[in-house]
């Protein structure tokens, strides 16, 4: 125990010593006295001094000296050194000889004289900390007294530098010294200018400013290029100290926009470090042009009150709710992001500013929430829904879709975009509507088939996103494919949604419709199906159209049905002086159609009685329907249009030579083919087996051939199951039935064919959701275009950030970026709407 007493002794006196001769120490003045001689020859170069030259401190002098002695520890922190020069009495030289000159305060740099200060502007610390750096910061910071002088200045830093622009009533203020402590920091940075001025304060604001308050504005002129145009400023909006300043600096100088690729709970920028909430913009592929706008655009709002950052989905795994558009990030620890559904910017701006709406907004999600899982709940229940389409959408709702090769079009890109390629490919869709994403799904399976085509360019617009140019375009109904080319009219696609239709269409598009043939060598190459390799999977069969010279209007409207039947036929034209020759070697006169079937590749000739371009379609369109098809989901649509009764052989398989070769002759008998014949396989389409269960109470063995005349009466009848299929045998049976001696096996109702709710009214569902798209059309940009870049080029950084002013540039070009979020927010409310919409199925 003694020995530990020991120990603390030592410790504790020196405790003592500490405490008695610290004051001593503190009560030494920090002001250096120096002789004249002495105080020249301590001068060094490029090193700066402030000194006072005094015989001897009169009483009127002590409270300058005070003030002096206060200020050297903080002009000591920008080395600056103070120093008292004490003057002999016989001293007369310049600083000690004359009565005025003792009344000054002097600052050197090395041993030249910068300025001189009467004692009575050097009146505290601040006055004397801002004086001096005022004077020694000559180039960093301008003082402007007009306007011209502050416009002049800007045009002169536009392209090279930002500009801080401060107000102060008057110079050795504290808020004088303020803009001064920071612009000895951040000088080399940026370009201060002071004035105190009020009216220059008054012709920089749009507001009546106080002019007995002191203001700073961030002017962004880095990037600004345009003369005519002002940089835009942002103001501090706090009073004007150190630590406000260099964070508004700093804010300035962050990323205006920050892209993120990462879990948002582990992102942390300048703004949740400097204490500001963070904004998330939720963004797909199919919206990034457009949410990377609506982020500029609130950014520029927000800017110096809060961060926006973009955050893609297809990037990040976000357990949230899909139609979440926003999420908000605090500075403070251990509190959650908030995901939110906003309509527009306005209210994001309203959850930055005003906190005590905050609350309210909040309180609105959750039963938004709540709603929403008892909707789910609901359509969970639900056995049936209304469509086999949004029953399949649904159930891949998860699926990623591989857009990579096909471009995303928008309000500016797409008129670039059709006039780049030789032949542009356009899906407009909705991207909520189940039928539009179930095309999008064929799309991208035609994007892989095509991948490597020259001169063809597949792209999409989404028609909630960007309506004005659908409605530009005339799209109608959704979805719609038009493909365009240089110098012609679009072609609108009006078939089948499968990959090999959609495919077929767009390859036999490319060949001109019609092919104008000069020798009768080519035209006969052309009916054996010479055609460029690249279309030999696509092609079926071949129509020539054979007219002689003076027949003018017969070839007008044969080139006219060519325009309407392009992508779906290959047509050839010949109209040379030996026309009649050809045609006469296939029995017919000129003008006549000559039809080569890709089967058999049998060449049949067509006398053409009507000129009309609506006949000459609805012509090729019926000779080219097979004699015999096999009916399946796809082409049935194609037979019902002939509104005729179906004579159909079912079959569990391939039907057997004899009942196909019976059937193909009937086919061939009978007269302007007063039926369809034709046959169904109930393994290639299983919903045969419903068919017949609609034909018949029990279902009769395989095969079957049935008679129904859908468009008249909906009788059913059966053919006798005990006799052969032979044409001698249907052909008797069928004079039965048109006597009227067969009894029907059964009648269909009488009801139409409607699906179960009423179509949806897209334009009244759109107005429904963002009503300013009713009357609004599109915006342009100027008329320069800039092609987006396909999105499998995108950069796989984490995080991409972009500066304020480059941002700014692009923003100021966008007159009006809309203040609702157009991307991923409309499109994902509208499939919120439709799906409450149709909630009670």
């Amino acid at each position: 125990m003694p020995a530990q007493k020991d120990r603390w002794f030592p410790s504790f006196s020196f405790l003592l010593f500490c405490a008695y001769f610290i004051p001593m120490l503190g009560s030494t003045s920090p002001l250096q006295e120096l002789s004249p001689q002495e105080y020249f020859s301590s001068l060094q170069a490029g090193r700066a001094s402030l000194a006072y030259f005094s015989h001897k401190v009169s009483p009127g002098a002590q409270p300058f000296l005070e003030q002096i002695e206060n200020s050297v520890e903080a002009l000591q922190d920008y080395g600056i050194s103070v120093v008292k020069v004490n003057c002999p009495k016989e001293d007369v030289s310049r600083y000690c000889g004359k009565e005025n000159a003792l009344r000054k305060a002097y600052l050197f740099r090395g041993n030249m004289l910068i300025r001189e200060f009467p004692t009575d502007a050097l009146f505290d610390v601040n006055s004397i900390v801002a004086n001096v750096l005022f004077a020694l910061l000559f180039n960093e910071v301008k003082y402007v007294e007009t306007l011209t002088d502050l416009q002049n200045m800007e045009n002169a830093l536009k392209g090279r530098s930002n500009m801080v622009f401060a107000y102060v009533p008057a110079t050795g203020t504290a808020e004088h010294r303020a803009v001064m402590e920071v612009a000895f920091v951040y000088g080399t940075v940026h370009q201060f200018v002071l004035t105190t001025e009020a009216t220059l304060l008054k012709d920089t604001s749009s507001d009546e400013p106080d002019a007995s308050s002191a203001r700073l504005l961030f002017c962004h002129c880095q990037h600004a290029t345009d003369v005519v145009q002002p940089c835009r400023k942002t103001p501090l909006e706090q009073d004007l100290t150190v630590l406000n300043i260099h964070r508004h600096l700093k804010l300035m100088g962050a990323p205006l926009v920050t892209e993120v690729a990462e879990d948002p709970e582990k992102v942390s920028t300048v703004h949740l470090q400097l204490g500001l909430p963070l904004v998330f913009i939720l963004s797909q592929k199919e919206t990034y042009e457009a949410d990377r706008r609506t982020a500029e655009f609130l950014a520029w709002q927000l800017l110096g009150k809060a961060g926006v950052a973009l955050l893609s989905r297809d990037l990040v795994d976000l357990n949230v709710l899909l139609r979440s558009n926003v999420a908000l990030k605090t500075p403070d620890e251990g509190v959650p992001i908030k995901y939110l559904v906003l309509e527009d910017t306005d209210e994001v701006i309203t959850l930055v500013e005003d906190k005590s709406k905050v609350e309210q907004i909040l309180e609105d999600e959750d039963e938004d929430e709540d709603e929403e899982d008892e909707d789910e709940k609901e359509n969970d229940s639900q056995d049936v829904q209304d469509d086999q389409v949004v029953e399949a959408v649904s159930r891949d709702k998860k699926r990623e879709l591989p857009l990579e090769q096909i471009l995303t079009l928008t309000e500016e890109t797409f008129h670039s975009a059709v006039l780049k390629a030789a032949q542009t490919v356009v899906l407009f869709y909705a991207s909520w509507e189940a039928v539009s994403l179930a095309v999008l799904q064929s799309y991208t399976e035609v994007a892989d088939h095509l991948k490597g085509v020259q001169g063809v360019l597949l792209s999409r617009v989404n028609c909630w996103d960007w309506p004005g140019v659908c409605t530009t375009e005339n799209v109608t109904q959704f979805p719609t494919i038009k493909i365009y080319k240089k110098g012609e009219q679009p072609l609108t696609y009006n078939s089948m949604w499968g990959t090999e239709e959609l495919t077929s269409f767009i390859m036999l598009s490319r060949v001109s419709c019609p092919v104008k043939l000069m020798t009768i060598d080519e035209a006969e190459g052309y009916l054996r199906g010479e055609l460029p390799s690249e279309l030999s999977s696509y092609h079926h069969s071949s129509v020539l159209g054979v007219f002689s010279t003076a027949m003018s209007k017969a070839k007008e409207a044969f080139i006219e049905a060519g325009s309407i039947l392009s992508g779906h036929v290959t047509m050839g034209m010949y109209f040379e002086d030996d026309a009649l020759a050809l045609s006469r070697k296939y029995a017919v006169s000129p003008p006549a159609l000559l039809l080569a079937r890709s089967g058999d590749r049998s060449v049949e000739g067509i006398a053409l009685s009507k000129e009309s371009a609506q006949d000459i379609v609805q012509m090729i369109r019926y000779r080219l329907l097979d004699m015999f098809p096999e009916i399946t989901v796809r082409n049935l649509p194609r037979y019902l249009q002939l509104r005729k009764p179906f004579l159909i052989l079912f079959s569990d398989g391939d039907i057997g030579q004899l009942e196909s070769k019976e059937m193909l002759k009937l086919a061939k008998a009978m007269p302007q083919q007063a039926f369809v014949p034709c046959w169904l396989n109930l393994k290639n389409t299983p919903v045969g087996h419903g068919v017949l269960k609609a034909y018949f109470a029990t279902v009769p063995s395989l095969p079957v051939l049935v008679w129904v005349n859908l468009h008249a009466g909906g009788q059913v009848f059966k053919f006798p199951s005990e006799q052969s299929i032979t044409e001698t045998n249907i052909l008797s049976w069928l004079e039965k039935l048109k006597a009227g001696l067969e009894i029907p096996s059964s009648t269909l109702s009488e009801d139409d064919w409607k699906p179960p709710l009423p179509a949806y009214n897209f334009l009244q569902m759109m107005d429904t959701a963002a009503p300013e798209f009713s009357l609004r059309t599109s915006y342009r940009h100027g008329d320069g275009q800039e092609q987006q870049q396909p999105e499998g080029s995108e950069e796989k950084a984490t995080v991409r950030e972009e500066t304020p002013e480059e941002a700014g540039v692009k923003a100021e070009k966008i007159q009006s970026p809309g203040r609702d979020l157009r991307g991923t927010a409309p499109r994902l409310a509208g499939r919120e709407k439709q799906a409450k919409r149709h909630s009670e199925l």
